[in-house]
């Protein structure tokens, strides 16, 4: 039998790793069956074992990169809508990323529902924060940069931002949600352009 390359291991692990995200995306992280992911993926329990040591390990992956593609979709989009004449434009884009983001499928399914469930509320909120926080500290840092938010303050404004935009991320996953996200959207721009 012919060895397998570090490539035939990483397309190996790039299949499971996109089935997988697939599944668990259609069909949620509990009705997702091991046995689903080797059938999708075309591969075997050793192999998927072999690069992830279990289900929850290779759903923390995925979480992993739905958030980080997000971070970096949100820096994309603050960066495309700076504005010389209006400081907050490139901030308030970066968020508006951010919302539209919770409405994707793959988003709001792995990331936002099963993403507590599966990894624990504890462990969800900590790498939530990790992984969110340093990006809006980032964003008000421009602000304070452009001095429109006292320097003393940036650190709780840029929690309190981020709280606030996760709270309109999961107000939207309602049926039908409280408010449409252009009207949670204008409620966040106003309250970000009256803080000092």
């Amino acid at each position: 039998m012919a060895r397998r390359t570090k490539d035939d291991a990483d397309k190996t692990r790039a299949s499971i790793l996109a089935n997988a995200a697939d599944l668990f995306e259609t069909a949620g992280y509990s009705a997702t069956s091991i046995d689903d992911i080797c059938i999708r993926s075309g591969t075997t329990k050793g192999a998927l074992f072999h690069h992830f040591k279990s289900k929850k390990a290779l759903f923390l992956e995925i979480w992993t990169r739905l958030q980080l593609e997000m971070v970096a979709a949100a820096q994309a989009g603050a960066v495309a809508g700076m504005n010389a004449d209006d400081p907050y434009t490139g901030f308030l884009a970066g968020c508006r990323v951010y919302l539209e983001w919770t409405t994707r499928v793959d988003y709001r399914t792995i990331v936002l529902v099963d993403g507590p469930s599966v990894l624990g509320q504890a462990s969800w909120r900590r790498l939530d924060y990790e992984l969110g926080l340093q990006n809006m500290r980032d964003s008000v840092k421009h602000l304070v940069n452009q001095g429109l938010i006292a320097a003393d303050h940036a650190e709780a404004l840029s929690i309190l931002f981020q709280g606030a935009l996760n709270g309109i991320g999961y107000s939207i996953l309602h049926q039908p949600p409280p408010v449409t996200l252009d009207e949670a959207y204008a409620a966040f721009e106003s309250m970000v352009r009256s803080v000092r």
